[in-house]
């Protein structure tokens, strides 16, 4: 990844990636021009970071390699953060000096629908006018040389061309006709145009900066060292060199620097700027902590559990950073126009002072080609869909909905069918064991014991029922031969007996005959439990009934769905009745009880078959090959690293509300990309007619080409207002 300087429109960024594709061993190059960044794709044999850098500088902009690690780029953004706070100050004080330098100028031009008929006397116009076109102007000639040097052309081009014809002419006419030039000087077309456009710089830095803010936000939230327990003390370590293991000390105030367990001490965690949760967590020893979080009055020792670029904060970044580099299908298109717009945009003026001249004289025609010129800067354009996908993916982490990139968040705007697993998703996850029937003569304390032995192996929510129903102080037996039978259930050797705990499938499996204990089974399940099945060597010893709460706000996530028109179903690997009771309970008319892994897999390719634009949400392994196969995986965060890479769409709070809010934004951003689609648009296409037949002064032009790029930004910052139904 490339920090670019530099660029000042489309044409620009197009021609960055051009050049960076040109490379031997690059497969792919994109360039994003509100994050002034360049993400490059390599082929096996790669490209080295000079030759990248070698090539942009020769397509006439800047460019340097950034960090790797997190604090790398932590500090690459602090820096880049520095400079474009200096920047917007140098281009505000350059805009006071050459508004203040202009206005003599511009005066006459707006007194004169009054009545006015006043003019500056022409020399001191000139004076005037020179430090506005050379001084402030530079910016503009500076770009045009770099571009023109590299075979090319861009918006600098554009306004250097349009405002050196005005002025050279305007300096022209003074040497020739000295104080009687006045009414045929055009200094203030040129000195309204640089200034305005400046003006419009200005406004454009500044909310760009706004858009941009997520990533920095959550950049400052890692801290820079550790309070690590080392030999007899406690030692402040760099964070790259916090080990997995060690014991790390947090104080009250202060960030959590790593991933860990908590092992000592008791405190309460603000997670909101991680997770979205604005309620700040309890944390025990036995609990977790992520990095960034803010820790609160109490003082903890963690275990860390992941650091430096694995923590969940590194991935957060990462995944928005993607996010925010990725390119839609549509801006593909729009680099495709760019790419043409300013040797066309070149062709038409020459066309428009032909036209005039031959029609009207020189003067008309020099003001509407001039005109043409101005008005059609690409600013816009290149701006519309990055600054409304910074903003949009920026205010979705902020809630809490990380999302892995552009085409995902396309796709997510488009659907019409969501499909949830029940367990750990719409359910809390956290079972419960609510009846336990062993058969004649075996005793329930030890037949829980056993089952929770075979278990310690397993991932999967119901196994944590039994964990929790044993005892403390229990000490529990080790188990060999482990193995976990998605959709049926687990089995391993406990004490020389071969033990198993699943349901009736896995009982067949394994040649259990469960008439024995059929009439209980089927007695929890009328109860809408899930029933679980213990065999000890082959025979069935019990079965357990596992309660498993609905999560709050499932059922309100429901209900916004169906007011977004969206379809809600449910699959679950669970029996028909406590199917039925779940789906009752949350207004679910469409489910499947009963499937397996692979069927969920299955069901969502069949829905998308049919033409359903379907996502799939879901938290565990067994969720996985779904959230694969679905147009838009969605995972709940507090599920597995596995469901989480799988998945489009991480939601970083076990919230089912999170889904439709994901959608909202979605769709938010994508109508936000087609708005400043259509305002960049607007400006030049109708902008460019009415300056070609003389409808539009240079000064006119430069208002509406400033306020193109203006327009584009600010409507891509009511995104930054966005907060999901639930909290507004």
């Amino acid at each position: 990844m490339l920090d670019i300087s530099g660029m000042t429109c489309a044409a620009c960024a197009g021609r960055v990636e051009g050049a960076l594709g040109k490379v031997p061993g690059v497969a792919r190059a994109e360039v994003n021009l509100v994050l002034e960044r360049a993400d490059v794709a390599l082929k096996s044999d790669g490209a080295s970071t000079d030759a990248l850098i070698s090539a942009v500088a020769r397509a006439g902009y800047g460019a340097h390699s950034r960090g790797g690690t997190a604090g790398e780029r932590k500090q690459a953004e602090e820096q880049r953060e520095v400079e474009a706070q200096a920047t917007e100050r140098h281009d505000l004080v350059l805009f006071v000096l050459t508004a203040a330098l202009s206005l003599p100028l511009i005066l006459p031009m707006l007194m004169a629908p009054f009545g006015s008929h006043m003019h500056l006397n022409p020399w001191l116009a000139l004076v005037l006018a020179t430090p506005v076109q050379f001084v402030s102007g530079a910016r503009f000639y500076r770009g045009a040389w770099k571009a023109l040097r590299a075979m090319s052309a861009n918006m600098d081009v554009l306004v250097a061309l349009g405002t050196s014809a005005a002025y050279l002419f305007s300096v022209y006419m003074v040497l020739l006709k000295g104080s009687a030039a006045g009414p045929h000087l055009y200094f203030e077309g040129s000195a309204a145009v640089i200034t305005l456009v400046v003006l419009g710089k200005w406004l454009e830095a500044h909310a760009k900066r706004g858009t941009t803010a997520a990533i920095r936000t959550l950049l400052r939230l890692r801290p820079e060292v550790a309070n690590v327990l080392r030999g007899d003390g406690e030692t402040a370590v760099a964070i790259e060199d916090v080990r997995i293991g060690e014991r790390v000390a947090v104080r009250p105030g202060e960030r959590f620097p790593v991933d860990g367990n908590v092992i000592e001490g008791e405190s309460e965690a603000d997670e909101s700027v991680v997770t979205g949760e604005s309620v700040p967590v309890v944390k025990r020893p036995g609990n977790t902590v992520t990095a960034g979080a803010l820790n609160g009055t109490g003082r903890l020792m963690i275990a860390a559990t992941a650091v430096s670029e694995d923590t969940t904060l590194a991935r957060i970044i990462r995944m928005v950073e993607n996010a925010q580099t990725g390119k839609a299908p549509v801006q593909r298109l729009v680099d495709r126009v760019s790419a043409v717009f300013v040797p066309a945009v070149m062709a038409i003026a020459i066309g428009t002072f032909i036209g005039w001249f031959y029609s009207f004289g020189f003067e008309d025609a020099l003001i509407a080609a001039v005109s043409v010129l101005v008005i059609a800067c690409p600013c816009a354009l290149g701006l519309a869909t990055p600054a409304a996908l910074v903003a949009g993916t920026g205010a979705a982490a902020r809630a809490g909905i990380l999302v892995k990139d552009i085409e995902t968040l396309e796709r997510a705007a488009s659907l019409d069918t969501v499909i949830f697993d029940k367990t750990g998703t719409l359910t809390e996850g956290r079972p419960a064991i609510a009846a336990v029937t062993p058969v004649a003569g075996v005793d329930a304390a030890k037949l829980l014991r056993i089952a929770a032995a075979v278990q310690v192996g397993s991932e999967h929510p119901l196994a944590r029922a039994f964990l929790d129903a044993v005892p403390a102080a229990t000490a529990l037996p080790s188990v060999a031969n482990f193995h976990a039978d998605p959709g049926r259930g687990v089995t391993g050797t406990v004490e020389k007996h071969q033990v198993a705990v699943g349901n009736r499938d896995l009982m067949h499996l394994m040649n259990v005959k469960v008439a024995p204990i059929e009439a209980e089974v089927s007695r929890i399940e009328r109860a809408a439990l899930t029933a679980i099945i213990v065999s000890i060597d082959g025979r069935a010893f019990g079965v357990v009934g596992i309660a498993d709460p609905i999560r709050p706000g499932a059922a309100e996530a429901i209900r916004m769905l169906k007011a977004q028109n969206i379809r809600a179903e449910m699959l679950t690997g669970d029996t028909e009745r406590v199917a039925q009771r779940v789906a009752a309970e949350l207004g679910v008319t469409r489910y499947r009880a009963a499937v397996k892994p692979g069927e969920k897999a299955d069901a969502v390719r069949a829905l998308a078959a049919e033409g359903r634009r379907v996502a799939m949400v879901g938290d565990g392994i067994n969720d996985a090959p779904a959230l694969a196969a679905a147009p838009v995986g969605i995972a709940l965060g507090s599920g597995t690293d596995v469901a989480m890479e799988a998945a489009g769409i991480t939601l970083m709070r076990s919230d089912p509300r999170l889904v439709p809010a994901a959608i909202d934004i979605a769709r938010i951003t994508v109508g936000k990309i087609r708005q400043n689609l259509f305002w960049a648009f607007i400006f030049n296409v109708v902008g460019i007619p009415l300056a070609a037949i003389g409808f539009l002064t240079p000064a006119l032009a430069g208002a509406a080409m400033a306020m193109s790029s203006v327009t584009v930004v600010v409507n891509s910052l009511w995104l930054k207002r966005w907060r999901p139904e639930f909290e507004r």
